[in-house]
Parts: structure tokens; sequence; C-alpha cells
């Protein structure tokens, strides 16, 4: 079976694909990557996941064996704070054993680069090209001694606050309630606070590791944050606020107080408005599937937008560059300017928190003005639809070739092919259809003026869909 690189690595289902002997193959194929660009220090983390410790021995030895310096976790480890360690440590690189959002039935193989974030498609290549080259290992190397470990906390600490306002946070006494989901930053946020001394407290919702993540996927979404709503049900807006990160920790969604679940789009734009206030230059870099209304108010606010296909490793080219204020992408994920090229959903909780305390109101207020200003009310949804088998999703693909002249009896205007198929419908909605990158499903985006509009959106989607796929009659 081969290991396939997606958008972010390698990911598969524990004891099916995702067994010792190919991670030691990939492990193998990427310490081959390394020594012939140069070698030197490799650190390797996990999170919460089971056999996370097994299977960072295992990448661990393998490494070693190919003659590389490595230095592991000491438990489970947020994925963000791997890639500061990377770069803070001048290491040549290094491994982070995570399937991020994924259920708990998952298990992955991340590669960061020396600069502190997501693998390029050139270093995923060579080592895919490697692995293929390499049979499937069922011993470890003879070796079998322990590793060093590190520790980044304290440094990741002292960078996060060059990166916030500590004044602002030291004046605000509310509360904010983490739900970790069981994954590998529960206790980061609050752990924070108490370091640079803030005031506010900060209550912890799922904070017990779980490989299984509770039964559920540690993805923070509406449908898995009713616990962190009800939590904050009559609490005040202007002194609470709650906030969730996904299994790894680098992405975050935002319960208001008494309100429903903010998208990751409008997370996006407070975060943008709160940046620039500060008066953070540079310009803003979305993924396809990101709200319109991040762009206009971009360039209602004099700022450069450019637009990628969906996957982080997209962001990070932009973020090294060096004149990116935020990049961002539709499932929750958000690079900020002066930070390492990576996702990071302890810094952006933060962040949020500081827009909170800074805002002399509610946050779902500034939101609401944030549309007025942009002149795009937003409204959003996703469906994930499984399509059964590569046939299917092959009609499915064929289908998506053509142009269709309307949609949801609307006019289609234009149809953009930059990562799947996504037709702007009217003047003012769009549905996008686009394959998973790790999982067997076909991705349904929607974005239109109001919850009815989106809903008709997606209810015209799956009626393509089904469309799409019946047999041809012969």
């Amino acid at each position: 079976m081969s290991i396939t690189f997606g958008t972010d690595g390698w990911r598969a289902v524990i004891a099916d694909g995702f067994t010792l002997a190919r991670v030691r193959r990939a492990a193998r194929a990427y310490g081959r990557h390394l020594v012939a660009a140069g070698s030197g220090l490799v650190l390797v983390a996990h999170d919460t996941r089971f056999g996370g410790p097994m299977f960072q021995q295992a990448v661990a030895e393998i490494l070693r064996d190919e003659g590389l310096e490595v230095r592991v976790a000491t438990g489970a480890l947020p994925t963000p704070v791997l890639s500061f360690a990377v770069r803070a440590l001048g290491a040549a690189g290094g491994v982070m054993l995570t399937a991020s959002h994924n259920p708990g039935t998952y298990h992955g193989f991340k590669i960061k680069e020396a600069y502190g974030g997501t693998a390029t498609d050139a270093t995923y290549g060579d080592v895919a090209a490697h692995a293929a080259a390499l049979g499937d290992e069922a011993e470890p190397p003879a070796d079998r001694r322990g590793f060093e470990g590190f520790d980044a906390r304290e440094s990741y600490f002292a960078h996060l606050a060059t990166l916030l306002d500590l004044e602002t946070l030291r004046c605000w006494r509310g509360r904010v309630v983490h739900d970790a989901m069981h994954g590998a930053a529960a206790g980061w946020i609050a752990a924070f606070a108490a370091w640079a001394g803030l005031p506010c407290r900060v209550d912890a919702l799922r904070p017990e590791p779980d490989p299984m993540f509770g039964g559920g996927s540690p993805e923070p979404m509406p449908s898995t944050l009713t616990g962190l709503q009800g939590v904050l049900e009559g609490a005040d807006p202007q002194l609470s606020i709650g906030v969730a990160t996904d299994g790894d920790g680098d992405r975050l969604a935002v319960v208001p107080a008494g309100g429903a679940p903010f998208t990751a789009h409008a997370v996006f734009a407070l975060l943008l408005d709160h940046l620039d206030r500060r008066g953070v230059p540079g310009r803003v870099v979305k993924t396809v599937t990101v709200s319109r209304l991040v762009e206009r108010l971009a360039l209602a606010r004099g700022r450069g937008v450019s637009e990628t296909p969906v996957g982080f490793k997209y962001l990070v080219e932009a973020l090294l560059a060096g004149d990116v204020v935020l990049a961002g992408e539709e499932s929750g994920g958000f690079g900020v300017r002066g930070h390492v090229p990576e996702r990071d959903g302890i810094l952006n909780a933060l962040l949020m928190v500081e827009a909170l305390a800074g805002s002399g109101g509610g946050l779902p207020e500034r939101l609401a003005a944030l549309e007025t200003e942009a002149g795009w009310r937003h409204a959003y949804d996703r469906v994930d639809l499984a399509l059964g088998d590569g046939a299917a999703m092959a009609r499915m693909t064929a289908a998506l070739e053509h142009d269709p002249g309307d949609f949801a009896g609307l006019p289609v205007t234009s149809v953009e092919r930059r990562d799947g198929a996504k037709f702007n419908v009217g003047d003012d909605r769009w549905v996008m259809f686009r394959a998973s990158g790790t999982e067997p499903v076909l991705r349904v985006y929607a974005e239109g003026p109001d919850d009815g509009a989106v809903r008709g959106l997606l209810s015209a989607a799956g009626a393509f869909v089904e469309r799409a796929l019946q047999p041809t009659s012969r």
C-alpha cells in the first residue's frame, strides 16, 4: 500500500493503513530526504491520539538510524508548538504525529520545515518518492536507546508575548472558557495566562486526553460546540468568551457568550479588524473556500487580497514572503504576521480575547458592523457527502467539468476552478464542490445573504450530486 501525502501530510486509519511498518517507512523516507539535504537536528512530537508515544519512538529510532540527531517531545504537544520549536531550536525539520481534526480512528504524519511551518510540495514529493522505493519494515533498528527531550514552552510563551497586547489583556478581568476537545492544546491558554500574569479566569472544557475524543471528531465546528455554547448561556458577552481548539491545537473556533458559534470566516474578519486596529501592515491571503466578507473587508481597508487553493501549505508560501498580515482558511486555521508560518489556535484564541477586551462591546455587534462596512451579509455552511467509491467520484468530477447556466433557480454568473468547481450564483451567493484531500468524501460549501439562501444552495447541490451519480442508461 502506498503512502500518499495530501494537503498536509499523510493520514490513514490506525491498524489499517497507519501501521508501525508504514510509519517506519515514512520516517526512513523523510530521514533520507534530510540526509541528502545536509542532515541536522530533527524534532518529533505527537498529539493525544492512540499510540502517540509508540509511533513517536518508532519515528525517532528510524531517523537516528539514518544518522540524524533526534529530540522528542516529553508528552502530547500542540502542532504550533512543535513548529515554533523547530525554528527556535534551529532544527532541520520536524515530524508531527497527528491527524488533526479527523476522528480518533485516524492518525497522521506531518512534516515541518526548518522555517517552522508546513512542508512544501517539493519536500513531500521527494519524501513520497523515497517511500515508494522502500519496502515495509517489520523490525525496528537495533538501537533502542531513549532520546533527549525538548521543552519549548517558556520560549513559546515569550514569543507569544511579543505578538499580543499584554497591557490590554491585563486590564480585562473576564472569563475565557477553553474547549480543548480532549486534544493536545488542553491547558495551554490557562498556562499562558498564568505565565503572563493575566487577571482573566480560564475555565477548561474537555481537557482530559482521550484518543477517541469522546466518540466524535475533534473538529471545532457548530455541531461539536453545543457544550461550550451551553456553558456560556446567559453570560455577559463583554466579559465572557468561548474558544475551542482542535485535536492538535492549530485550528480555532469562537463562541460569543449568549450566542451561536461564529463561523471561521467571521473569526477571520474579526481577527483582520483587530490587527488593522493595532496598525499591523500587510496584505491578506485566503483560500478559495473563504467568505467574500474577508476580501471585501480587506479591500475596504486598502489591503491587497490574494486567493489560493485549499491547503495551508499554499498560505505558508505567502506568509514566508513577510508582507502578509493574516492568512486563513475555511476550517479555522490562521497564520499571523510575525509568528511562525503556521496555524496556531492558541495564539489566535488569545488574539480574540484581546479583541474582545479592547472592543468596548460584544463581538457579535462588531461583526455586524464589519458586514455593513464590507457590504456583504454573511451566512455559510458546508456538508460532506460520502460518495462510496472511486467510480462515483469520477462521475462527479466529470459532471463538474460542465458549466451550468443556472443553479438553485438563479443564473450562474461565473465558474472558478482554482480547486474543485465554484459556481458564483447571482450577485450574492456561491456554491463549491471539492473532493477532500484526506477523506473519501465530496465537500460542498455554500455562502449566501442568509441561512435560507444557504439551505437552498445546499439542497440544489444535493440534487445536482444525485443526478450526477445516477447510472447512465444503455
